[in-house]
């Protein structure tokens, strides 16, 4: 006979290990320019691919990398940005949002 009480331990500690990488899982995930929040403030993984006509105030050179907002370690490929809640943004993007570090 099985002894219930290991058997749904070993349950919750299984279900606890899945939800935690679950949650690392989700918290990684990079952000979609098509993303509402994206869309609304003009947000692409590429600096370079900037549009310079709806957005004249960026300046070759900004992206998210120089960013205040970036939350990245330096030479990070992406980071947070609490614009974004848990999505990573590019260290390469820029939004309209841009300000300046320091």
């Amino acid at each position: 006979m099985k002894n219930p009480r290991r058997v749904f331990l070993m349950t919750v500690a299984a279900s606890s290990g899945a939800f935690v990488l679950g949650v690392q899982a989700q918290a990684q995930a990079m952000l979609d320019e098509k993303d509402p929040q994206a869309v609304a403030l003009g947000y692409v993984a590429d600096a370079s691919k900037v549009d310079t006509k709806k957005f004249p105030k960026f300046v070759a050179g900004q992206n998210c990398t120089n960013c205040a907002l970036y939350q990245a370690k330096a030479g990070a490929a992406a980071g947070g940005c609490p614009l974004f809640g848990a999505k990573q943004v590019a260290g390469k993007g820029w939004c309209s949002a841009w300000a300046k570090k320091g």
